[in-house]
């Protein structure tokens, strides 16, 4: 198996949403965002997977230790043989890669957050800077598109978290700010044991407006002479909005589920994004 092949596995094994936007990219860009996606996934499997976190930093420093190789030419792992080609070609830069590491880090280090600032850093850890790298790849002519990928990207994380709340849970993980829940009359404890109630509609309402105000920023940040070059981020904009929408449908009930969408449904939003170059997408999440 070959680098690209390792990666190429990596990425249509996941299931992920962003796989269907990477169908449609020439062959060079598309490699190097599977890439760049295997990677993210490599650093979050070592979170997700690895139970003794004394070994997850561990694992965690030999990606920086790897990053590192990678940018002196020499790197040892098939995600970042495959994507050591791409680094100077499309802006990849060794401090976002560390950024998302340094994400990665932050699971180890903390399972509750207080407030919105201190989420939205680690959002932006785990996706805005996810966000940009991929911006990049894509190809863009304005800086202020960066603007409308870390948007995006952070849009992403907080549909991902309102997904995942059941999931991460029982993982011990709560990322729903505290005084939020505070001012929903919410308790940690009826996260932890899936209880629903009206306060807990009404927080996950709050958050999904959270969410909705983060893709209309995007939107109405992203220049439209880099709007058809960014048709992938927009392609997994439909996705995941159609996803927050579909949550909302089933009433917030993502304690004891993990509501997705059809692989059918997500080709389709993704082709349908392509065809018609996203500028449809743009005017209506960007109202």
């Amino acid at each position: 198996m070959t680098p690209d092949e390792y990666c190429q596995d990596k990425a249509a094994k996941s299931g992920s949403s962003f796989y269907y936007a990477f169908l449609f990219l020439p062959p060079e860009r598309r490699r190097a965002i599977v890439a760049m996606y295997a990677f993210c996934r490599e650093v979050d499997d070592v979170v997700d997977e690895v139970s003794d976190s004394s070994v997850a930093r561990i694992k965690l420093a030999w990606w920086r230790t790897e990053i590192d190789r990678m940018y002196g030419g020499a790197p040892d792992h098939p995600v970042t043989r495959a994507l050591e080609p791409h680094l100077q070609a499309y802006d990849i830069t060794r401090e976002r890669l560390l950024a998302v590491v340094d994400g990665m880090e932050m699971d180890l280090d903390q399972t509750r957050y207080l407030d919105w600032p201190g989420l939205r850093k680690y959002c932006w850890h785990a996706a805005g800077v996810v966000g940009e790298l991929s911006a990049s790849i894509f190809g863009y002519g304005d800086p202020a598109t960066l603007v409308y990928a870390e948007k995006l990207g952070l849009a992403f994380q907080m549909t991902n978290i309102i997904r995942d709340v059941g999931d991460d849970a029982r993982r011990g993980r709560i990322y729903l700010p505290m005084d939020e829940l505070q001012r929903f009359n919410v308790k940690a404890a009826d996260i932890l044991n899936g209880k629903y109630s009206d306060g807990f509609t009404a927080l996950m309402a709050f958050q999904a407006q959270r969410a909705r105000d983060l893709y209309r920023e995007a939107m109405r940040a992203l220049p439209e002479s880099d709007r058809r070059a960014q048709r992938p981020g927009l392609m997994m904009a439909a996705i995941y909005h159609a996803l927050l929408d579909e949550i909302e449908r089933d009433n917030w009930q993502v304690l004891h589920q993990r509501i997705s969408l059809t692989p059918l449904r997500k080709l389709w939003l993704a082709w349908k994004t392509w065809v018609g170059g996203g500028r449809g997408l743009v005017r209506r999440l960007a109202r």
